[in-house]
């Protein structure tokens, strides 16, 4: 019989099916090959063990339109070269995470550029759509980049258990600042987020968050997980009780977890593609304003822009006027 803590145990292939105010979340792994010239595979996909998705010569997501939610791009391993119709540009990889609120509208892209051409490629990313209140769905566009070198890390039993706050509070450590009109930003709507990683045999426990809370936890790395007493096969996302503290120890292998959890928004949700807007009148209007306007532009010379090869990690803000290195933070 379940434990009455947790509510439910679902496998996981590649999406995360969540609950306000996270919508879903895809887990990107991609066994990618040697880089060629172009920063394409050097060889084609064979037995699925990576996807192009929508790009020809690199893989990754081209130009391409978002309103009224935030995505949330958590990168564990590989490289993402970032554009949007803002003007704003960047480079972010191995540890970094991108929060883009895409209020009341933006387009940008998402490639996959293979750096190394003597060795495999590999990325590992999860991109969370995280909904936005109906208010914040009327900014402007905005993002930020939370690099790994600022992310809090709260670690124990001698580097047993390492846990990096990404949004939120983890005991005393404080996440980086998100961006302004995200629903994660005031301190009162406790939204978590923590990639876990234990050692084997390890154990960290959650402290409760409140009753009216979503809570999940995604074992996407190991041999098996204990969830306050229920072993947990790999790939399986965990929704839980809120309201109560929640143990997790590692099997007999290192294992890792995306914890999730916060305040609902608690209005409704209309959703049509990467349109998410409370009303179908709401998705009808912002589609005519897309067509319009298409969110101000797409102001680069191709839907599928990637930097050099030599191009070290970096972001630009207000229109690319500003610049951000993370080695000179």
């Amino acid at each position: 019989m379940q434990h009455p803590l947790i509510y439910s145990v679902v496998p996981v292939t590649f999406r995360l099916d969540l609950k306000d105010p996270f919508i879903f979340c895809a887990h990107h792994l991609d066994h990618f090959p040697a880089g060629n010239a172009q920063l394409g595979p050097q060889t084609p996909p064979q037995n699925k063990e990576y996807n192009m998705y929508y790009g020809n010569v690199v893989p990754g997501f081209p130009e391409h339109p978002h309103t009224g939610f935030e995505t949330i791009t958590l990168v564990e391993q590989g490289v993402v070269d970032h554009f949007d119709s803002l003007g704003n540009a960047g480079r972010y990889a191995d540890g970094d995470v991108q929060w883009l609120t895409t209020g009341n509208g933006v387009e940008h892209c998402e490639m996959f550029p293979l750096i190394e051409q003597e060795k495999e490629n590999p990325l590992e990313l999860f991109q969370i759509w995280f909904n936005s209140s109906p208010e914040q769905k009327k900014q402007a566009a905005d993002y930020k980049m939370l690099w790994r070198e600022q992310i809090p890390h709260v670690t124990s039993d001698n580097g047993q258990v390492d846990l990096r706050v990404i949004s939120g509070s983890y005991k005393s450590s404080v996440a980086l600042d998100r961006p302004p009109h995200s629903w994660a930003a005031p301190a009162e709507n406790r939204v978590n987020i923590y990639l876990i990683t234990l050692a084997a045999g390890a154990e960290v426990t959650i402290p409760a968050t409140t009753a009216t809370s979503t809570r999940f936890c995604y074992f996407y790395q190991g041999s098996q997980l204990t969830v306050s007493r229920e072993t947990i096969a790999m790939k399986h996302l965990v929704e839980l009780q809120p309201d109560v503290e929640i143990q997790l120890q590692a099997g007999d292998q290192e294992a890792r977890i995306l914890w999730l959890e916060g305040e609902p928004i608690g209005a409704p949700v209309a959703m049509r593609g990467p349109f998410v807007l409370n009303s179908d009148e709401e998705l009808n209007a912002a589609f005519r304003r897309y067509r319009e306007t298409q969110f101000g532009g797409w102001p680069w010379p191709s839907p599928a822009p990637v930097f050099e090869r030599e191009q070290v990690r970096f972001a630009t803000y207000n229109g690319g006027e500003h610049k951000e290195f993370p080695e000179q933070l």
